[in-house]
């Protein structure tokens, strides 16, 4: 149906002469269906309000004089009516939405500007990651050059001795030689002749050439990228838990190789988006897991309140749902009802998850003392999440293949549940 304003219609005086003073009215026309014939039949319809009511009413047939454009046109009553408070509800109704939109455009422009600042963080991170490789490469480079050149003195050195040896034993000969042809001359030959010969039979031993005189070329140039990207092991770490910035709370601060988080109230808060938690001081783990044995280590030490373990990928982040369903963790500090609470203060947490069979245990690998193991039935893609409200650390690898030494058997089943009180 359409419906318009008319300024051609004309309005009948007997209309006019119901109006009193004050009183306002509207004529609306609208196309509302085909007759028998096909033409198109138009309805008038009109409005009066009163000059003491805030009501729009219809309640009288009245005249309606038309165009020729409106000659078939019929008048309609009716009898229904809207109210100033209705047309109140609906402006707040838009002026909500529109505030809405206002706020969804301010945190766009906001994530845009964010977004600029977290590539031109990570684009200095990047560089200075590189050039800290850039300068390891220049200084092992540096020290196989110097080790080569102190290879390259020392056996130039013994060469030049064994010439210096060569020359004297030279030397030596061409005495002899000439001092037998002198003798010779001489006609003395005989009265030397027993010293003579012993000199000419039993000259010095003839130098040697020395055996490993040359550079030892493989020990420089053998698996040289491999032998560097092992020396390389000794300043490279590798952490099995990534931390992903834009789920973090606002007052946690992560370091800038994404390893440890901090309270920190945060001087420019980054934009709300849909992953990032907003009640709770949680982040999670940048990649998700949902087959295989995984585990990392956790740096606890100096913080009095944590909670870790894993949680689903879907599970909600926004407002205090969190905890309530899909979360496996121990916790220190402030009570998580239906969680295993961790009494002692320890330094270290490690989380071991085998997706296969459904397992997350937790133990102290300074002591190697178990803590709790849950075991369910995993879903969904799992993650590792981190709450606290001091700090917390992710530690490298340093055995690729952790003992646990602790009895796993009878792990207590836990229901994913775990409601906040």
């Amino acid at each position: 149906m359409m419906l318009f304003f008319d300024p051609k219609v004309i309005i009948n005086p007997t209309l006019l002469t119901t109006l009193k003073e004050g009183d306002c009215m509207s004529l609306f026309c609208h196309t509302d269906s085909l007759d028998k014939s096909g033409e198109t039949k138009t309805t008038a319809v009109y409005a009066v309000r009163n000059s003491n009511s805030s009501v729009w009413w219809t309640n009288s047939i009245h005249s309606v004089q038309c165009a020729e454009i409106h000659r078939n046109m019929e008048i309609t009553h009716s009898d229904t009516f809207v109210s100033n408070k209705e047309f109140d509800t609906t402006l707040k109704s838009l002026q909500e939405k529109i505030q809405l939109n206002e706020n969804i455009k301010r945190n766009l422009e906001k994530t845009v500007q964010h977004i600029k600042s977290q590539a031109e963080h990570t684009e200095r991170q990047i560089k200075q990651q590189f050039e800290t490789l850039h300068q390891f490469l220049r200084d092992e480079e540096e020290a196989t050059i110097t080790e080569l050149r102190e290879e390259e003195e020392q056996k130039t050195q013994m060469l030049k001795e064994k010439l210096e040896e060569i020359n004297r034993h030279i030397s030596a000969l061409s005495h002899t030689i000439k001092d037998t042809e002198e003798m010779m001359k001489a006609g003395d030959i005989l009265k030397e002749f027993p010293v003579s010969m012993e000199r000419v039979q039993n000259p010095q031993p003839d130098p040697q050439m020395p055996s490993g005189a040359l550079i030892h070329v493989p020990r420089y140039l053998g698996n040289l990228p491999f032998r560097v990207w092992k020396k390389m092991e000794d300043i490279i770490q590798n952490t099995p838990v990534i931390l992903d910035p834009n789920t973090t709370h606002q007052d946690l601060i992560l370091s800038d190789d994404l390893t440890s988080v901090r309270v920190s109230r945060n001087n420019q808060p980054p934009p709300d988006n849909p992953e990032r938690f907003n009640e709770y001081l949680c982040v999670l783990g940048s990649e998700g897991f949902d087959s295989g044995k995984h585990w990392w280590d956790v740096e606890v030490k100096g913080s009095s309140n944590w909670r870790l373990g894993i949680t689903t990928i879907s599970n909600q982040r926004k407002g205090r749902g969190f905890f309530n369903t899909d979360v496996w963790c121990v916790w220190h500090g402030w009570s998580l009802p239906c969680a295993f609470h961790v009494e002692q203060q320890i330094d270290r947490v490690r989380v071991y998850l085998d997706c296969d069979i459904g397992m997350v245990s937790f133990s102290d690998p300074v002591t190697n003392t178990h803590l709790h193991t849950f075991k369910a039935k995993f879903t969904q893609r799992l993650v590792p999440f981190f709450w606290c409200l001091d700090s917390l650390s992710i530690l490298p690898i340093i055995n690729q293949n952790p003992v646990l030494e602790h009895k796993l058997e009878h792990p207590r089943h836990i229901p994913s549940r775990c409601p906040i009180r």
